[in-house]
């Protein structure tokens, strides 16, 4: 599985033959000159996850590229005429061999006042869990987390314990798209981490990461 890290929550993730796209959103731009993207996923309607300009230039670069979501992000797509998959909690698929789970409801709390928003993280091929904007255990064996980091809805101690009880063989920071030192996440867990055996590796924007 190699993977490329466009911004925040934009990845590139190819495996199995599969070009897999995630949260195109307002904190990254590098997925709008993308070529050869066979899926884009979606974990939920915020706009650092899915920012509908930007969909649609993907889109246009990528004709055959299918929308995988869930049903709240649906309802945004079908309003901009944009065909959609639906995939979320306890449903899986296949595509080209490459498997695909849907695990977790709802978006974490922000505050009691804010009504969270349907959420669905994405286990692909069995190896790479993103979680999307929550911390869901998805009650099997974790190879590789994308582990949001900072954000309104999440401390820093959440996603340490987070990563703690999930026991991933390697992690690397998402949803850092707020912070000015994106490599703070990594000093400060990175120690942490190697007690337990869990590597936490930097994706460097723009460069391809082997797993």
């Amino acid at each position: 599985m190699k993977i490329t890290k466009f911004g925040h929550c934009c990845l590139l993730v190819e495996e199995g033959g599969l070009r897999i796209l995630t949260d195109p959103g307002v904190y990254s731009s590098a997925q709008n000159e993308i070529k050869n993207i066979d899926l884009v996923l979606i974990t939920h309607e915020h706009q650092d996850h899915l920012h509908v300009d930007s969909l649609k230039i993907v889109l246009k670069n990528n004709p055959e590229a299918k929308v995988i979501t869930n049903t709240a992000v649906s309802k945004i797509l079908e309003k901009e005429g944009i065909a959609f998959t639906i995939l979320e909690d306890g449903q899986s698929l296949t595509e080209s061999g490459v498997l695909f789970e849907g695990f977790g409801k709802l978006h974490a709390l922000m505050h009691p006042l804010l009504t969270p928003v349907q959420n669905t993280g994405y286990f692909i091929a069995s190896r790479l869990f993103y979680p999307g904007d929550a911390l869901t255990n998805p009650g099997k064996k974790v190879e590789i987390l994308a582990l949001p980091v900072a954000g309104p809805w999440l401390k820093f101690s959440e996603a340490v314990d987070y990563t703690l009880e999930l026991k991933p063989k390697t992690c690397f920071s998402v949803h850092d798209g707020i912070l000015k030192d994106t490599g703070l996440a990594e000093r400060l867990a990175g120690p942490i981490f190697e007690k337990d055996g869990i590597k936490m590796v930097t994706l460097e924007l723009g460069s391809a990461k082997d797993f």
